[in-house]
């Protein structure tokens, strides 16, 4: 496959500054440092690649495998024409990976590390590298360069580096050792309890445990045996905005067809749910009440604009009246839900890139109703005092990873809300993360218990149910820590 030059270009557009760095430290074993320094650009990146021949006319191999290295589907997808599952089968053909195994280690070694961890590994290092290599802006990738210039870090010595993981986080260390012992065949490191606790380095006993990836065999140890878990270590964690929709008389004067558009009695209670839990996750809370379509849209190009770098994280909650697709303003006019989330994909949001963004839209997605079916042992609580959010899926939902997006119902049907309690969907949502979040229980596992508790629920007068659904495109698990 030849790729044209504006292909090019605009793949080289999509990746930030972030992208970039790892990209070049996983060409190192290809292309000269020097030659690498000199690159700010991902475009000259691709040029030094074209250079050494490692990006020729009809061979993208090695730049398909450094965007899914990175975690870039969406970029391999839309630029290449490759899917996940592909490259999937395509690295597991011994002798077709060109990042190598220890390369792809550090990687993602350095993709784990915290700040605090970030900080402890320059304060170890301050012997060994210069003092002006060890400032504010270096990264964990240019701490690995400079161990390796200074020829302390290398594929057959990780002795050193060993030892600071077991100083700072012993899951690093594990990882390591797993990686000798699948790929390189040596027997691990053995660090005692009382060589664990020596160092005096910041941070080094008051960490937990970064989730550990074990390696697999020498076949395919390009794909993790655990599943990863997105970093969730700033203060604050990011902001979570509230659009909470209640009146719609200017929808009913303006609009003939929503003349019957109720207002969303009980929503003040979702979103004081809301406003709790997210607090408690240690998010910055940002709420509007009663919004025009036109101002959902100018809240929404604010916060897309902001600086999102020092925040691990971005929460969209959304409750208003809807149908498939679109949600609606206070004056009936429309905003589609896929508007929403493409406002903070990595083009046009750069400092979220990499981070997961998680919407949870409450509103009807149709005029149909579900109708229960009786199941054994399966109680449904009997509630007449309720009213619908009315009048995908994968659609609404950017191709570009690091996405989430919890709809209260499924595709043509509506969604149900008390008018003194609040929703099916957001009570639930709000109890499971409250009582499951502590216990370090992933989002996907959440939503799922929250799916079940939703699905038993049943109105009268014909045995009305709601069945949520989410859709996601995210790369690791996603941890709301309470701590």
């Amino acid at each position: 496959m030849e790729l044209p030059r504006t292909r090019l270009l605009a793949l080289s557009e999509e990746l930030d500054g972030a992208e970039l760095e790892a990209l070049k430290f996983l060409s190192l074993d290809h292309v000269p440092m020097r030659k690498l320094e000199g690159v700010r650009r991902a475009q000259d990146l691709l040029e030094v690649l074209q250079e050494k021949g490692m990006l020729e006319a009809g061979n993208l191999s090695f730049l398909r495998e450094l965007l899914y290295r990175i975690g870039r589907m969406d970029l391999l997808a839309a630029q290449l024409g490759c899917s996940r599952q592909e490259m999937d089968r395509e690295l597991r053909i011994p002798g077709r990976a060109q990042v190598s195994p220890y390369r792809y280690l550090l990687f993602q070694l350095s993709e784990d590390i915290t700040k605090d961890e970030l900080n402890s590994f320059k304060f170890l290092l301050g012997r060994e590298l210069p003092k002006g290599k060890l400032n504010p802006k270096t990264t964990m990738l240019d701490l690995f360069i400079e161990m390796e210039k200074k020829q302390i870090l290398a594929e057959n010595n990780l002795s050193i580096l060993k030892r600071l993981c077991a100083e700072i986080n012993i899951s690093l260390l594990k990882r390591i050792e797993e990686y000798e012992l699948n790929v390189v065949g040596e027997e691990p490191m053995i660090i005692t309890e009382e060589e664990r606790g020596s160092s005096g380095a910041p941070g080094a006993h008051a960490r937990w445990p970064v989730s550990p990836v074990a390696l697999d065999s020498p076949a395919s140890w390009n794909e993790p045996s655990q599943l990863q878990a997105y970093k969730m270590t700033s203060r604050p964690r990011g902001v979570c905005l509230i659009l909470n929709n209640h009146s719609f008389a200017k929808a009913r004067e303006a609009v003939p067809e929503l003349r019957d558009m109720k207002d969303r009695n009980g929503t003040h209670m979702d979103a004081e749910a809301l406003r709790r839990v997210f607090s408690k996750l240690h998010f910055i809370i940002v709420e509007h009440k009663d919004l025009t379509a036109e101002e959902i849209r100018k809240i929404v190009n604010l916060l897309r604009r902001e600086d999102h770098k020092d925040r691990d994280c971005f929460v969209c909650c959304v409750l208003s009246h809807g149908k498939k697709g679109i949600i609606y303003g206070v004056d009936g006019q429309e905003v589609p839900i896929q508007e929403l989330t493409m406002s903070f994909t990595g083009h046009n949001c750069p400092s979220l890139a990499g981070k997961p963004k998680v919407f949870f839209v409450q509103a009807c997605q149709g005029d149909a109703c579900q109708k229960g079916v009786t199941i054994e042992t399966d109680s449904a609580e009997q509630d007449s005092s309720l009213e619908t959010d009315a009048r995908f899926q994968l659609e609404c939902i950017p191709a570009e990873a690091d996405f989430l997006l919890g709809m209260a119902t499924l595709q043509d049907y509506v969604s149900y809300r008390n008018p003194r309690q609040g929703t099916w969907y957001i009570q639930a949502l709000c109890q499971h993360l409250e009582s499951s979040c502590p216990r370090g229980e992933d989002i996907l596992t959440i939503l799922t218990a929250v799916n079940q508790e939703v699905s038993r629920k049943s109105g009268k007068p014909n045995a009305e149910k709601q069945m949520p659904q989410p859709s996601f495109t995210l790369r690791k698990k996603l941890i709301f820590p309470v701590n």
